[in-house]
Formats: structure tokens, sequence, C-alpha cells
């Protein structure tokens, strides 16, 4: 019988910088109090579905926006240095208002195929990682249901993959601060995304189909 896993991909809750800063991997960014309170409503939402795993970047805002949702169903967080945020190099810790006048920007932007951080990670690069971490933990886990807290552009990325778009699009995705994505996937057949960027619709009764 074939069996179908549903992936759940949760982009952490908001911290001080959300939306000025590109924080990278730079250790030490912590969850607001409204990202504190974004991560208990994410717990809520999925305490209706049979969650069987959860996985987070090791990133302190990932780890912190996954708590509330591993005490919920009584599960242990793994940590999956696939989930973690793309590599800014250089442009870590930059302030956003400084880089959109960057000639490079428009790249980013617009062939973010052809862009590699200076001494950090290509979108290529990042969402090949995304591909295949996901693939490798719907093969530990068949049939199950499994909850991944990550990054915006990670799931951006996980997200048009499935929906078999160019990576040079998937800017046009919006991923906001404590979302659910949801896809589902089945051997021997396309992804099938089920939602994207959902911040208040009731999960409970999400199944993969």
């Amino acid at each position: 019988m074939t069996q179908s896993t549903l992936i759940l991909l949760v982009r952490h809750g908001q911290t001080p910088t959300t939306g000025t800063v590109l924080p990278g991997r730079a250790p030490g960014l912590h969850l607001s109090e409204r990202g504190r309170a974004q991560a208990d409503a994410v717990a809520e939402r999925l305490s209706g579905l049979p969650v069987h795993a959860i996985y987070s970047s090791p990133l302190e805002r990932a780890r912190e926006t996954a708590e509330p949702s591993a005490a919920r169903a009584g599960l242990t967080i793994s940590e999956d240095a696939g989930l973690l945020e793309c590599d800014f190099g250089d442009w870590t810790g930059a302030a956003l208002a400084g880089l959109t006048g960057l000639p490079e920007w428009q790249t980013v932007q617009h062939n973010p195929s052809a862009f590699r951080f200076p001494n950090g990670e290509g979108f290529s690069g990042m969402q090949a990682r995304i591909v295949g971490t996901l693939d490798a933990l719907r093969a530990a886990h068949p049939g199950a249901v499994v909850v991944c807290f990550s990054h915006a552009d990670p799931i951006k990325a996980a997200v048009a993959h499935a929906l078999g778009t160019h990576l040079d699009l998937f800017q046009r995705i919006m991923i906001s601060p404590a979302s659910v994505s949801a896809i589902s996937y089945t051997d021997g057949q396309a992804p099938a995304v089920l939602m994207v960027n959902s911040t208040s619709e009731p999960l409970s009764g999400l199944r993969a189909p």
C-alpha cells in the first residue's frame, strides 16, 4: 500500500530584528515576546494532528518556536542542520535597508539561482540542501506527520521545488513568521502542496491525500 508522508514546514516566530536585518546563522538571536506568543499559537494549531516527529533548525529562534509544539505533543525536538537558514556569509547581520541599494540585490530578487552570498551559500545549494533533507525525513517517517521548524528562504525554496517552480521565481512566495506550509509526499508521485503561508487556518483536518 502506498503511503503519503505529510511534512509541515513552520517558519520561526518573530524576533527583534525580523524584517530589518539578515541574521543568517549568527547565534544568540531569540524570539521576541510576540514571537513566543506565535510559537504557542502554532502549538495550539498543531494539537489536532497526529504528529509523529518534530525537527528543528539548530538556531535558537527555530528551536524556541518548536518547543511549545514538542511539549504539547510529548515529543523530543530533533535538530537537523539541513533545516538551517541560508548562510549569508559576509552579509550576515547586515541591515536590509543597506542591502537593497546594492546592484547584487537585484540578482537576489530576480535571478537568485545565479547568486551566491560572498563567502556564504548559494540559493541553488540551499535549495538542494533543504530538498535533500525533506527527502530523508519522509523516508524515515513513511505515512507519518512530520513538523519541521526552519526559516523563510529554505521553506520558500522547498515549496517552489514541490510546486515545480523555477528557483528564479521563488521570491514570489511569501513565508511569514510562524506560518505553516504543508507538502504531501508519496513515492512515485509528484509532491502535493496542500497549504502555503498559513497563519490562522485550522490544521486539524489536514491530512496527506
